[in-house]
């Protein structure tokens, strides 16, 4: 009991800590601990959690709920979810039953994990350590997302992404394969757009095809 209880504090000085790495915004260790509701939802969900997997039924559920309640984040106590795991700003975060996170995964506000349907077994995606989804991102059904994925703002990945790649649209098409930028965040306004890239080289085919009709009608 008491290994469990110090890996379990061991656990929240990192959620405390990674808040500090990735938010400029955080001031001090009160406004963290008392302001963050990403933070209250992860130490929600790891006591539901660990309650869950000790097969208590009801509890975990209820905590959940509550955690939902209060802080506008859902995350289903089945879910398995890294180290140093952090939702930033966090309102709308949904996160399904068979999710599995890796470390250091960033998430931010209205994003989904979900499935696809009602099937059973594992449903809801896979996250591989030091993802990072951007806003009002949904990544739905069994699928995995490799090692250092960014997902754009506001896409839909409804497909495997492999490790590096930066993934955009709707639905969501892999635009930057190892992809890194200097402090490893994803920088949103730097994502190129897929339609407009695919418009450009339209663009381009065309302008040929007229130099090569005036060519001949010359």
């Amino acid at each position: 009991m008491f290994k469990t209880v110090k890996r379990g504090i061991t656990k929240v000085k990192e959620d405390i800590q990674v808040i500090y790495d990735k938010d400029p915004a955080a001031n001090n260790l009160l406004e963290v601990i008392l302001c963050y509701p990403g933070l209250h939802a992860i130490i929600a969900y790891r006591l539901a959690h660990k309650l869950y997997k000790w097969h208590i039924p009801l509890i975990p559920r209820m905590i959940s709920y509550i955690t939902r309640i209060i802080t506008g984040i859902e995350i289903h106590p089945a879910a398995r979810i890294g180290r140093r795991f952090f939702i930033d700003h966090g309102e709308g975060v949904v996160i399904g039953e068979t999710t599995e996170i890796g470390d250091d995964v960033l998430l931010y506000q209205q994003v989904t994990l979900g499935g696809t349907g009602k099937e059973h077994g594992k449903r809801h995606p896979t996250l591989g350590n030091g993802v990072i989804v951007g806003a009002g991102a949904k990544v739905l059904g069994n699928i995995t997302l490799g090692n250092h994925v960014r997902v754009g703002a506001g896409s839909v990945v409804v497909d495997d992404v492999p490790e590096y790649a930066t993934v955009v649209g709707i639905p969501g098409k892999i635009v930057k394969m190892k992809f890194r930028d200097e402090n490893g965040t994803l920088m949103h306004n730097r994502i190129p757009d897929p339609m407009q890239c695919e418009l450009n080289r339209l663009k381009y085919e065309v302008q040929d095809l007229k130099e090569k009709i005036d060519k001949i009608d010359n």
